[in-house]
């Protein structure tokens, strides 16, 4: 059995085909689901499906692309949700300056003040980075809190200094590209204790499905190259990836 430990399912869910996607999900081994929320109008949404699934948890959080837009995390990551037990982490946050960094400075009070957040409430963090290694390391050697640097498409050096900090390292469908050489070679050094995997769905669809809106059945495809890449046989990659997780997330409960 796989956890996709990121897998946005709101838009599934308003649009009423989320059994179905689930369905499709058990059938290829994908039991335990984590929803992460990015637009904080979508954190009620998040918890709503967490709330009637009993196999789908939530992180909660706001991603920098939303940042300056006057929005202030406490009021919509409140304390009710922190206690929440579906709640397992705060994310995705982070840094994205993949299309500019003018706004640079108000992305990264709004991830500082999400770090602070997570601190306070003692949970782990999901870490959006792109194109932002130094500001992202240099944020999060301040910051008293663990967690996982999710979809990771880095570079080897920000994955080094992360490993010391005791990160965990998620796998998405872009390690099954076929220009994602570089990305298999970090996984391969990463060591096993500290790997996990997910879907970004409905991003990052994996080969044999580019192209195609991505979906947390898809998971399975991504640990197989997963598996070659570490040299384990499929079986043993799931139960790592099932003891790290558990590790990553103790409120998750996997069902």
């Amino acid at each position: 059995m796989f956890i996709d430990t990121h897998c946005h399912l709101t838009d599934n869910f308003r649009a009423g085909d989320i059994d179905a996607v689930l369905s499709r999900a058990r059938d290829t081994g994908v039991g335990t689901i984590i929803c992460p929320t990015a637009d904080p109008a979508d954190i009620p949404t998040a918890l709503e499906i967490s709330q009637k699934y009993d196999n789908i948890f939530n992180t909660i959080g706001i991603h920098p692309e939303y940042a300056g837009t006057d929005i202030n995390p406490v009021d919509h990551i409140t304390d009710a949700i922190l206690q929440n037990p579906r709640v397992v982490g705060i994310g995705e946050i982070g840094l994205d300056y993949h299309y500019g960094c003018d706004n640079r400075d108000a992305q990264i009070k709004l991830f500082e003040s999400q770090l602070e957040i997570a601190t306070r409430a003692g949970l782990p963090v999901a870490i959006h980075t792109r194109d932002a290694d130094d500001d992202t390391a240099a944020i999060l050697s301040h910051a008293n809190v663990r967690g996982v640097m999710h979809c990771y498409t880095s570079s080897w050096e920000l994955a080094r200094k992360m490993l010391d900090r005791g990160f965990y390292f998620s796998a998405s469908g872009i390690l099954t590209f076929k220009n994602a050489d570089a990305i298999r070679d970090i996984f391969a050094k990463i060591p096993n204790d500290r790997i996990v995997i997910e879907t970004d769905s409905p991003y990052c669809a994996p080969v044999p499905h580019r192209g195609t809106t991505c979906e947390p059945a898809f998971v399975a495809d991504t640990a197989r190259v997963l598996a070659t890449v570490k040299g384990l046989q499929l079986t043993e990659l799931a139960d790592i990836l099932l003891d790290n997780t558990q590790k990553l997330y103790p409120k998750c409960h996997v069902n």
